[in-house]
């Protein structure tokens, strides 16, 4: 007791709080040693063992920073640091506290003064702690060779246990280790790319592409089992399973949550918003509002904001994502493979529009479910299971650590859905309600989603799609989000890196190199073939939501933007134009790389959704109210839409001007920034937006009864005789090429016509083909099948038996989810 209290009072500082930790340590089963390990060591006068030991309470019994814990110690924490410093040389350490042992190195070597840098420990701590010379702040580490830098940081293989490849050497450069790919995995990669162009020309060749109705919503005779799977793979693109990961590895559990919440919005998807669509016969969610609100200025104003939405937060950071997982598993350049990717997207989205994008999605969705579960079950067996991971994922340290902060601790509530309101990273009330905000505008107002359930058979077949798509959500949460916070278990110097300079050496980025969990799993565990069959599932996820947003972007613009600019447009000009848009979007998405790679961010994933938390909850706002308050009109509309966007700016504004501050460094961003999180954000511009538009719809005049038939949730029921099919007219118009007009001819003038027609030559062939036009007049309808024509396109009528089936289905699915919430909140 008496050496306890000299101890103390050494310390100079917290006195009171080192006490209780001193207590548990020092009359411990290693206090004694530990003593004695210090009267080995030749402590120079300015660095007393009171000093040592507040360095020790500095780094490891301060709580982590927003965390919420308020533990002033914790003796299991400073134990494996004691046995590091006084286990003897033939002695063992288990798997589970070597990472533990090495952060405690280097928080001495780190938070040292320079006067206690030279600190030379006695025989039974030389072999475990070394000089400081490789580590930053030692002028003999900076000028050393590389050589002697790895023989530095590297322990006695023969003193530890190693649980992984990654804790026996230093984080390396990603172009210093590379996958050997053998001859199956190139085999399996262009087998794959040749089977993906074949069933996006058998597609094209046997789809409905001549017209705007055929090509961009299938010609509506899509089943429900394409339409579910391509509801899956147009939103688990690689930038989501990048970034899904990567926020696992980084934060644990919890961002899992955003998948499982999509199940509730895509039922509402196929109960609420799809049977107000397909009665309304929308292609376009603008084309809706315009419907709904009349004028022009919100069609234009909500598809200019969904193509910037698209290029920022879909295009841009699925181009990064997928390049970076081909540049870390391939080693290709970057641009290179990029521009390939996206040649290869372009060619088979222009010639096949969305039927060969759906069925490419189901191809697509197949291969990334299988190859995403091989890896999972690889990765679970090589951790020991889900009881494993959690051992292991709450001791994966990196080896660099930063002084005076816990960055590098794993959180602890990591394998827990529902986290503290204010200080957790992803608060509870925020993943339920705010959330939710962000879910229904992806999955119920993004014409990406939409344009999938619009191009159903009927009613039924687009709930079946949407019940398919909520089954298929639940398991991104075992095949992405876990193998990524296996990955950070495995790999912790790499994935869990918070050094800056060692992260910008790993993967370019100082503030982290989370983004990388996933790729660096695929690249060290997958064996011959199914690492090439893995390489395929990564590019058939950046295709597949690449097609899906450029069939989708090509869509809002023909028909919202060019058909006002051009007013008497003939089909062929509208096809072109639709094609000509796309690689216009090739184009930018190229250009964008650079500005990408500038901006790389820790957490990818949660880049996305900020951005998304800004610019998307008045559209959910406004749609909401659309649907189910008659007495909203256009001026309160577009005015609620110009006040919520106008606030979204001047926060994401501030966000790139306030950025977030890197490990150890203090937060000095306004509070609105630090303590209001996104996702609470997006519920307070929800609500606002949504007070402002019923406040100026209630001071305006009412929009009159009779005018929204089919348009709202109260009145889909209710048919008008002059029910607007101007984007289907091409279905049952042909081209009058005098004057640009649709003029209905009878179908045997069209029929001989046809038949008159000389063959073209092939070069007018194979041009027609590509834009997906007939050298023969299309041909025309009698007034009898043009009214069953709109009969069959507005319908959402459902067969008892069918219906019966969605409903039970849904009610299921949401029990399957209410459970999994329960489980692992």
């Amino acid at each position: 007791m008496v050496l306890h209290g000299a101890l103390c009072a050494g310390a100079q500082e917290k006195p009171c709080v080192l006490q209780p930790c001193l207590s548990r340590v020092l009359l411990g089963p290693c206090g004694l040693q530990f003593v004695t390990a210090l009267g080995h060591g030749q402590l120079p006068p300015a660095c007393s063992p009171g000093q040592l030991l507040l360095l020790l309470h500095c780094s490891f019994l301060e709580p982590p920073r927003g965390s919420g814990s308020s533990s002033a110690c914790h003796a299991s924490s400073l134990t494996p640091l004691l046995l590091a410093m006084c286990m003897p040389k033939s002695s063992s350490v288990s798997s589970p506290a070597l990472p533990l042992l090495l952060s405690a190195q280097q928080t001495l070597l780190h938070m040292s003064s320079p006067s206690c840098r030279s600190l030379q420990y006695g025989a039974p701590c030389s072999h475990l702690l070394h000089p400081v010379n490789y580590y930053k702040g030692s002028d003999e580490g900076e000028r050393a060779p590389k050589s002697s830098v790895k023989e530095k940081i590297i322990s006695s293989p023969t003193a530890m246990s190693q649980p992984t490849p990654a804790t026996m050497e230093p984080p390396v450069l990603p172009g210093e280790t590379k996958a050997v790919f053998g001859v199956a995995d190139i085999i399996v990669v262009v087998l794959y790319f040749i089977f993906v162009l074949a069933v996006g020309i058998w597609s094209s060749i046997r789809a409905s592409r001549g017209t705007v109705g055929g090509y961009f919503l299938a010609g509506r005779s899509m089943t429900w089992w394409p339409i579910g799977a391509s509801l899956m793979s147009s939103n688990v693109g690689s930038g989501l399973l990048v970034g899904l990961a990567g926020t696992g590895a980084a934060g644990g559990l919890a961002v899992g949550g955003f998948e499982w919440n999509a199940t509730w919005a895509l039922l509402a998807l196929g109960w609420i918003f799809v049977p107000v669509y397909i009665a309304a016969g929308v292609v376009t969610m603008p084309e809706y509002l315009q419907k709904r609100f009349g004028g022009q200025r919100i069609q234009i104003y909500m598809s200019v904001l969904s193509l910037i939405l698209y290029i920022f937060t879909k295009i841009s950071t699925d181009i990064f994502s997928g390049a970076l997982f081909i540049q870390i598993s391939l080693g290709w350049n970057l641009y290179l493979s990029t521009v390939v990717l996206l040649v290869v997207t372009a060619v088979y989205t222009i010639a096949g529009g969305l039927t060969a994008v759906i069925y490419t999605d189901a191809l697509q969705t197949l291969i990334m479910v299988l190859g995403a579960l091989v890896l999972m079950f690889i990765g679970f067996e090589k951790v020991g299971w889900y009881e494993g991971l959690k051992e292991k994922y709450n001791t994966a340290i990196p080896k660099v650590i930063v002084p005076n902060t816990t960055c590098h601790l794993p959180r602890e509530d990591a394998f827990h859905l529902f986290r503290d309101p204010i200080t957790g990273d992803i608060p509870w009330p925020g993943l339920i309600f705010g959330l939710s905000v962000l879910a229904l505008w992806c999955w119920c107002t993004d014409q990406v989603i939409v344009q999938r359930s619009l191009s159903a058979k009927n009613l039924s077949h687009a709930k079946g799609g949407s019940v398919l798509g909520g089954y298929l959500k639940i398991f991104p949460m075992f095949f992405i989000v876990m193998p990524g916070m296996i990955s950070r278990a495995l790999y912790p110097d790499e994935v869990g890196c918070v050094d800056p300079s060692i992260c910008r050496r790993i993967c370019g980025a100082a503030v982290g190199c989370s983004n990388i969990a996933y790729p660096k799993l695929v690249v060290e565990l997958m064996p011959d073939g199914l690492r090439g069959l893995m390489i395929a599932v990564m590019m058939a996820a950046l295709m597949s939501s690449l097609t899906s947003i450029f069939n989708s972007s090509s869509t809002l613009f023909v028909i919202d933007i060019w058909q006002r600019i051009r007013k008497n447009a003939s089909e062929q000009e509208l096809m072109i134009v639709g094609r000509v848009f796309i690689l216009i979007l090739v184009v930018i998405s190229i250009l964008w790389i650079p500005i990408i790679q500038s901006a790389n961010s820790g957490k990818l994933f949660d880049y996305i959704q900020s951005i998304t938390s800004y610019l998307a909850p008045p559209i959910s706002a406004l749609f909401i109210l659309a649907i189910f308050c008659k007495r909203i009109n256009e001026p309160g509309a577009f005015w609620g839409l110009v006040f919520g966007l106008a606030i979204g700016l001047i926060r994401m504004i501030m966000e790139f001007i306030y950025s977030a501050p890197s490990c150890g460094e203090e937060d000095r961003r306004p509070a609105v920034l630090k303590d209001l999180h996104y996702l609470y954000f997006a519920l307070i511009l929800c609500v606002l937006t949504a007070i402002v538009i019923v406040l100026i719809s209630l001071c305006t005049p009412p929009i009159p009864e009779e005018k929204l038939a089919c348009l709202t949730w109260w009145t889909r029921h209710k048919k008008t005789p002059d029910i607007d099919l101007k984007n289907y007219k091409s279905e049952s118009a042909q081209i009058n090429p005098a004057n640009g007009e649709h003029d209905l001819v009878e179908s045997a003038d069209a029929c001989s016509k046809e038949e008159a027609v000389p063959k073209p030559p092939c070069w007018k062939a194979l041009y027609l083909w590509f834009c997906g036009l007939s050298p023969s007049p299309a041909p025309t309808l009698t007034q009898e099948e043009r009214a069953a024509l709109e009969r069959r396109l507005t319908s959402i009528e459902e067969k008892p038996l069918w219906k019966a089936v969605c409903n039970v289905n849904a009610l299921l699915l949401l029990t399957i989810n209410v459970f999994l919430w329960g489980y692992f909140g």
